[in-house]
């Protein structure tokens, strides 16, 4: 059983129910739903379906909305698109207008009071560049730098100046509502640049009574990478978005970078998920190159949590065919992980609290005794949380009568969540844990599991035992 955990995104090629069930029967543990592509509608459509499978195949799938946050996008073109030739001068309008290779007008009206001559815009993810060479009332008269075809509702990124868009849009909020009313598990936040954006996201779950949630912020912009630290501090995971960052920074920095993050993540005990451009080759063919399954597994045997799936499973043409090979990648992969090593690292920032010590304790145990699973009951996830830090070579297996708390599991390292009934008896506890790993693993006589958690199960708050059963 894999323990780096699959997330795919959802969109024409995946939509259907039947293709979402099989999916998840291949290995996909989170769907995330992109709110750049998708209406709210869609959404509510996808979470209704997931979650009807969920109750047909007792699964526990987490559900993730990524927002569209601050983004700049450029108006429709006659035709659809348009192509801009080097070193043609071109003017951007502020006010809507039918774009064509001379000129073209941006969703941001106030764009033309945040930039400067000189400034640099760049769109189709860093292909082509436009630099400011004037302002006039209310256009910019730009030069093409490098050019290509620019189409309808394309993102405009601006380079090395501070736009002054609010970071939480209209449209954000909307979705942020619907996130509470329909109980998602993750919302991603877009173009992050600083700890204050993740704080005024929080600010407003609060508000609306939101307190299921978690943030999950994504590293896309170069002065992101500043405030990095305390943007990890005050998030609850971070997704490394490759392909957007690539388009403010040079494209070799990337893999130095994704390491850190995975890195500065673990040790601050927040999740971590690499995304965009896994396995593009499978959008259009059956097989994967080499470096797409090399790419996969330096991250995977870094320790990150997830990886994400986005144009492959979206508008590729084997979304189940792309999360069945990615699971095959990924238990080939961590063959090669040096769980004793992340262990260690884990244990060296811990806090020396009663749970902290016991999981780390728990995951030497699973190690030395070549448990084949770790189960542990939890309430709130927290005791399972603290056992994927430290990176068991088996899986933890989380009992919980909180569905909730549930799917949300569902995107840590290595933890399978399983749904249970209330039960205040130990023994039963101990039962439960050994018919789980009856059911979810293939065992031999004599095969050894351990049981941890708190007991009484609702009474006491931090971790307080640890059980070596044999099958």
């Amino acid at each position: 059983m894999k323990k780096t955990k699959v997330m795919a995104t959802i969109g024409p090629s995946s939509k259907d129910e039947i293709i979402l069930e099989e999916m998840i029967l291949n290995g996909m543990n989170i769907a995330r739903l992109n709110m750049k592509y998708s209406s709210i509608e869609f959404c509510a459509d996808i979470v209704d379906k997931i979650r009807n499978i969920d109750k047909k195949l007792k699964t526990n799938t987490a559900i993730l909305l990524d927002l569209k946050g601050p983004d700049i996008k450029v108006g429709k073109f006659t035709g659809g698109k348009a192509y801009l030739r080097d070193n043609d001068k071109i003017r951007i309008h502020m006010d809507p207008i039918i774009g064509d290779s001379t000129k073209f007008s941006v969703s941001y009206s106030n764009l033309i009071n945040d930039v400067k001559t000189n400034t640099v815009f760049k769109l189709d993810n860093g292909l082509i560049e436009i630099k400011v060479l004037e302002k006039s009332e209310n256009s910019l008269l730009c030069e093409v730098i490098k050019g290509g075809f620019v189409e309808d509702n394309k993102s405009l990124r601006v380079i090395d100046t501070t736009i002054n868009m609010p970071f939480i849009t209209s449209e954000d909020k909307s979705a942020i509502i619907f996130a509470g009313r329909e109980n998602i598990d993750y919302i991603a936040l877009s173009f992050v640049s600083s700890a204050e954006d993740i704080l005024s996201v929080n600010d407003l779950l609060i508000e609306y009574g939101n307190d299921h949630a978690s943030i999950i912020s994504k590293i896309e912009k170069e002065k992101a990478l500043e405030d990095l630290d305390e943007i990890i501090r005050v998030s609850d995971g971070i997704m490394i978005s490759r392909k957007d960052l690539g388009v403010e920074i040079p494209i070799e920095r990337i893999p130095s970078i994704q390491r850190s993050i995975i890195n500065k993540c673990h040790l601050q005990s927040k999740v971590s998920i690499v995304a965009t451009e896994m396995l593009s080759t499978l959008e259009n063919e059956v097989k994967p190159s080499g470096s797409e399954i090399s790419d996969i597994a330096n991250a995977i045997v870094d320790g990150v949590d997830a990886i994400m799936l986005t144009g492959e499973t979206t508008i590729g043409k084997y979304p189940v065919g792309t999360i069945s090979m990615m699971n095959k990648i990924i238990k080939t992969s961590e063959l090669d992980i040096n769980y004793i090593e992340l262990s260690t690292k884990a244990m060296r920032t811990e806090n020396q609290d009663i749970t902290g010590s016991i999981a780390y304790s728990v995951v030497g145990c699973a190690t030395r005794l070549k448990c084949i699973a770790i189960v542990t009951p939890t309430m709130s996830g927290y005791t399972a949380k603290k056992i994927s830090r430290f990176r068991p070579n088996c899986p933890i297996v989380a009992l919980t009568p909180n569905i909730e708390t549930a799917r949300s599991l569902n995107l840590y390292y290595g933890i399978y969540p399983v749904l249970i009934e209330d039960t205040k008896s130990f023994d039963m506890i101990l039962k439960l844990s050994k018919n789980s790993v009856i059911k979810k693993f293939n065992y031999q006589e004599g095969d050894k599991i351990i049981i941890t958690g708190g007991y009484p199960f609702k009474e006491v708050k931090h971790t307080n035992f640890m059980k070596i059963e044999e099958l």
